[in-house]
């Protein structure tokens, strides 16, 4: 027999509504806190990238790396409800419907009643099918490896002895035991997904496979050798074109010699009209070398006479002496201006950065559209705009110390004020050189690998395996199914004639993956 609840009276019911009233004061108090902390790191985060882009020390990439975790934490707990507090199903608000890639392949998983599917479990009678609900959820089967046996049968004629047999097929690595689509792995893992060679060594001595580091070394290496005949047609496409994207960041090496980390120089070529409606392909050529001496861009672009847009580097004088137009970055000169507003903002450092913004909204609005709609919206809009500034920046520097940091923060536009007003002129240039600074982000994220590298050889591999990988992502394409196929193309009987149809733009998937090969 059940005994009744004692009754609560209006004191005993005040105080415990007071209770939870402050149990919930404090709950949302507390998830303000943390929404606000979110909202702070991220605008840290934001700034420190900022910063980060072209500095010489990684200590902002290490903060950058903290913060990050400590927002990722905080994002996982506010996302992440206690069960207990989770509401039921019945009065949870519905979860809005994003349907997944109509690509992934699909498994069933039926759930049948306990009761079965042929009787009631109220009343014992038959049952009939109405239909069913249906719910896709995203799921993951981890990296799984097999070995692939190449079985060759021997067969001998009758009459004349003559043994007959299948030729061996290629091999991805001389009397080695891993498959191209193992390499492309690697390559993959490595430079675009940024796990450094000992982590992979890691990963697969947890799932059984006790490789060596230098091994997977040894396998990046020959697969960047296969890839050797696509570096060279990526690099005639970029020096082909008559307009260039270039920039470069520090990636740090070990000297062996000195047996200490040196510095060494990545740059990077593009060539991508895209943004003025050209469907010619996008190609992304990188160069390894051991400092940035001028020397390297020279003999990098040697022939080239067209247009080059990058930063205010010296070393780029040289061409721009031997022909080459100089195309200026507005990003690099609004860069030093928002440093300037983000220290401490003035009344002029928020005209100019609303002056620059608004020729970035005209650019927003032609991207993609064909070069003489670029050029008349230039004309018409940006070029009174781009002269309005100008009075502005001139106006300034003639009552601001030259030796301020604003004064020459200005004096960095005016100085290059014709080679930051040619895309006025020229529907086909860019405002900016973000299409070469943003071929460099993978980089900066993946730098500490290169300490793996160790030699200046392994700087050019890493550089070659960066053309093709970032290629294929300008392409569209997948680079770890792209590298795995062309290099067992390459490593069989592909003709050099034909290795423009194995170039990222070029190249179709087969319409059935092959048995990847192993040697």
């Amino acid at each position: 027999m059940r005994v009744p609840e004692a009754p609560v009276s209006p004191a005993d019911a005040t105080a415990r509504i007071a209770a939870l009233e402050a149990m919930l004061a404090r709950a949302n108090a507390a998830l303000a806190a943390r929404d606000l902390l979110i909202d702070s790191l991220r605008g840290q985060i934001a700034r420190l990238r900022r910063m980060q882009f072209g500095a010489s020390s990684e200590k902002l990439g290490r903060e950058i790396e903290q913060l990050e975790l400590a927002l990722e934490e905080l994002e996982a707990e506010r996302d992440a409800a206690p069960v207990e507090e989770r509401p039921s199903e019945a009065t949870a608000r519905p979860a809005p419907v994003r349907s997944l890639p109509a690509h992934l392949p699909r498994e069933d998983v039926v759930h049948e009643p306990a009761s079965g599917t042929c009787t009631c479990p109220d009343c014992g009678g038959a049952v009939r099918r109405l239909g069913m609900d249906a719910h896709e959820m995203l799921d993951v089967v981890p990296v799984r490896w097999r070995v692939v046996r190449n079985i060759r049968p021997k067969y001998s004629c009758r009459v004349c002895e003559k043994i007959v047999q299948a030729p061996a097929p290629a091999s991805a690595v001389a009397r080695g035991k891993a498959s191209f689509a193992t390499l492309a792995h690697v390559v993959v893992s490595k430079f675009e997904h940024h796990l450094p060679l000992y982590r992979q060594a890691e990963m697969m001595a947890a799932q059984g496979l006790d490789i060596d580091r230098s091994t997977l070394a040894g396998w990046a290496g020959q697969a960047a050798a296969l890839l050797d005949p696509v570096v060279a047609r990526i690099r005639d496409e970029v020096l082909k074109a008559d307009k260039i994207h270039a920039d470069d960041t520090p990636v740090p090496v070990l000297d062996p010699g000195r047996g200490k980390t040196a510095t060494g120089r990545l740059w990077v070529y593009a060539a991508d009209d895209q943004a003025s409606g050209s469907t010619a392909p996008r190609a992304t050529w990188y160069r390894f070398t051991p400092d940035r001496t001028g020397a390297h861009p020279l003999a990098h672009l040697a022939g080239f006479r067209g247009f080059l847009q990058a930063d205010a580097y010296a070393g780029y004088d040289g061409l721009y002496r031997g022909g080459v137009t100089e195309v200026a970055c507005w990003a690099h000169f609004r860069r030093k201006i928002f440093d300037l507003h983000e220290r401490t903002s003035t009344p002029l450092t928020t005209d100019i950065l609303e002056r620059i913004g608004a020729l970035y909204a005209v650019e927003a609005e032609v991207r993609g559209q064909p070069p003489d709609i670029r050029h008349r919206a230039r004309q018409e809009r940006s070029k009174p705009l781009a002269e309005a500034l100008r009075e502005v920046l001139d106006t300034a520097l003639r009552r601001l110390s030259p030796k301020s940091d604003m004064a020459k923060a200005i004096a960095y536009g005016t100085k290059r004020w014709p080679a930051l007003s040619r895309f006025l002129d020229n529907g086909r240039l860019e405002i900016d050189n973000n299409i070469a600074e943003r071929a460099l982000r993978g980089v900066a994220i993946g730098r500490r690998n290169w300490l793996f590298a160790g030699s200046r050889v392994g700087g050019e591999r890493a550089a070659a395996i960066y053309t093709v990988i970032q290629t294929c992502k300008a392409s569209g394409i997948d680079p770890q199914a792209y590298i795995a196929d062309v290099i067992a193309k390459v490593a069989g009987d592909w003709p050099a004639a034909r290795w423009d149809e194995l170039l990222p733009w070029n190249w179709t998937p087969p319409a059935e993956q092959p048995t990847a090969q192993a040697a």
